[in-house]
């Protein structure tokens, strides 16, 4: 009897070591692709101070538009060769930018913009201290500078701490102006602003710039999952339940709505948005909208002030 225990224990260790071995060897026959990428300095010529966002703006021009933290929004051709870049708008005197999540955050431009010169701009300001969306328009003869006493604002909202902001403005495939806000900041949304309903802070909002609806300065699409409730939900809600959803970006092959959503200590979420959905996240209120396929990645990050090169990666 003892015989035959040692006889089935050996049979069961060299079955799962022959299992292993054909598992290494079929792994060896799986092709790898190595990726190789290298980062040059795209604009030799051109420095930055804290760097948030580069932007076109979509008229066929061919310029490039680099915000700034501060206040600052600079412009400059899209060559390599480009020895200046000009201020296109600076608004440092209505920005705060004390806290490092705090500034001129977002940017877009009006999809008729070559038209109409319109441009919309998402910053911080305080007493009190609120995100404010304005619109602006470029000086009347000039390309490259904008009007800052032209500034239409469509939403101001109070923010409870100095973080978690959110920030993104972008045109969606539809025409709309989605808008990004964080949960309003604190760890682990204290508030509860992201699952608030009522509450515009933890959201992506979707706005109509070119009607106005009631006492808004802009109007509600009509598709929008809360048009029309009756239990005080905010109309302007497109998604809900984010943490700090810092940028998100449309799809050019399905019209996706991806968002970058910040975690707190361990992981990041990278997520599709649908429409008035929600998920439960890291910390029960931490992240985000909803997900097709959701993948939380731990990333590590190293930032510093100053001045900031742009680069580029290539294959």
């Amino acid at each position: 009897m003892k015989h035959k225990r040692v006889i089935a224990t050996v049979i069961v260790v060299v079955l799962m070591v022959a299992a292993l071995v054909f598992f290494w060897w079929r792994s060896q026959l799986v092709p790898r692709v190595q990726f190789a990428y290298e980062v040059e300095v795209a604009f030799p010529n051109l420095s930055f101070d804290q760097p948030v966002g580069l932007y076109s703006a979509g008229d066929g021009s061919d310029r490039i538009f680099v915000v700034e933290r501060k206040g600052v929004i600079q412009v400059f051709e899209n060559s390599e060769n480009v020895t200046a870049s000009s201020v296109f708008l600076d608004i440092t005197d209505r920005v705060i930018s004390a806290d490092t999540e705090e500034g001129v955050l977002g940017l877009a431009f009006h999809p008729r913009f070559s038209s109409n010169g319109f441009f919309y701009v998402d910053y911080t300001a305080d007493s009190p201290l609120r995100t404010v969306v304005a619109r602006y328009s470029v000086l009347q003869g000039s390309l490259n500078q904008a009007d800052k006493n032209s500034e239409l604002v469509l939403l101001e909202v109070l923010q409870p701490f100095s973080n978690h902001n959110g920030g993104q403005l972008a045109f969606g495939p539809d025409g709309y102006l989605y808008i990004a806000f964080g949960d309003g900041g604190g760890a682990g949304d204290p508030q509860g602003n992201a699952q608030n309903r009522s509450s515009l802070l933890g959201k992506i909002l979707r706005i109509d710039i070119d009607t106005t609806s009631g006492d808004l300065m802009y109007g509600i699409p009509p598709g929008n999952p809360f048009v029309g409730n009756t239990e005080g939900f905010r109309e302007e809600i497109f998604a809900y339940g984010l943490r700090n959803p810092w940028r998100f970006s449309f799809d050019r092959t399905t019209g996706w709505l991806w968002a970058g959503d910040v975690g707190q200590n361990r992981v990041e979420e990278v997520d599709v948005i649908e429409s008035g959905r929600t998920t439960v996240g890291t910390l029960g209120r931490e992240t985000s909208a909803t997900i097709l396929n959701k993948a939380a990645t731990k990333l590590d990050c190293n930032s510093q002030s100053g001045r900031t090169n742009m680069t580029k990666a290539s294959p």
